[in-house]
C-alpha cells in the first residue's frame, strides 16, 4: 500500500507558480516509511551515543516480532496508518548508550547507574524511543500530511525472548 503526496513545484520568486496536469504525485510505499523510521532511529541513537549507528540494508514488513534479551523497548502508533516499533538492546549496548547520553547531558560518570537492570537505564531508553517516534511522526506529518499518535514506550529487562502479538489491524 502506498501513500500519494503531491510533488512540490519550485518556481523562481519572480514568476507565478503553475501546476502542470502532467505532474505525477509522489507515492510513498511501506519500504519508504520503514526507511524513514530507520533514519529516525539512526539519527537519535547517533546523537545520544556519540557513535555512528547503522542499520541493516534489508528492511522488510513483518507481521509478528519479539522482544529479545537484554532490554526490549516497544511502542505502538496509530493514525493515518498503524504500526509497532521494537528496539532490542544487549546489556552492553544499553549501558554504552545510557552512559554516553547522560555524560553528554552533564551527569558525572560516577553518579551513573552501574547495571543495565536499573530503572534509570530503562528510563533513558524510553526517552530515546520517544525521541525516535517524535522525529518519525514529525516527518510523516510534514511529508504525508497525516497525523500519528503513539502510546507510552515500554521497556522490559529480559532474560528470555518474548513474542509480541498485537490484536489490531496494523497497516
Amino acid at each position: 500500500m502506498g501513500y500519494a503526496v503531491p510533488r512540490p513545484i519550485f518556481t523562481p520568486s519572480h514568476s507565478k507558480p503553475t501546476m502542470s496536469k502532467t505532474e505525477k504525485p509522489v507515492v510513498f510505499g511501506t519500504e519508504d516509511l520503514l526507511m524513514s523510521l530507520c533514519n529516525s532511529v539512526t539519527k537519535v541513537l547517533t546523537a545520544a551515543s556519540h557513535s555512528q549507528i547503522h542499520y541493516s540494508g534489508m528492511v522488510q514488513r513483518i507481521h509478528k516480532t519479539c522482544l529479545k534479551p537484554d532490554i526490549g523497548c516497544f511502542v505502538l502508533f496509530d493514525g493515518g496508518f498503524s504500526g509497532l516499533v521494537v528496539l532490542n538492546f544487549t546489556s552492553q549496548a544499553a549501558m554504552e548508550i545510557y552512559e554516553s547520553y547522560m555524560v553528554s547531558m552533564g551527569m558525572p560518570k560516577d553518579e551513573l547507574a552501574g547495571s543495565y537492570t536499573s530503572d534509570e537505564v530503562s528510563n533513558v531508553l524510553g526517552e530515546l524511543m520517544n525521541q525516535v517516534l517524535g522525529d518519525f511522526t514529525s516527518k510523516i506529518r510534514r511529508e504525508l500530511q497525516t497525523h500519528i499518535t503513539q502510546n507510552q514506550p515500554k521497556m522490559l529487562v529480559l532474560n528470555k525472548q518474548v513474542i509480541l502479538s498485537v490484536d489490531a489491524n496494523l497497516d
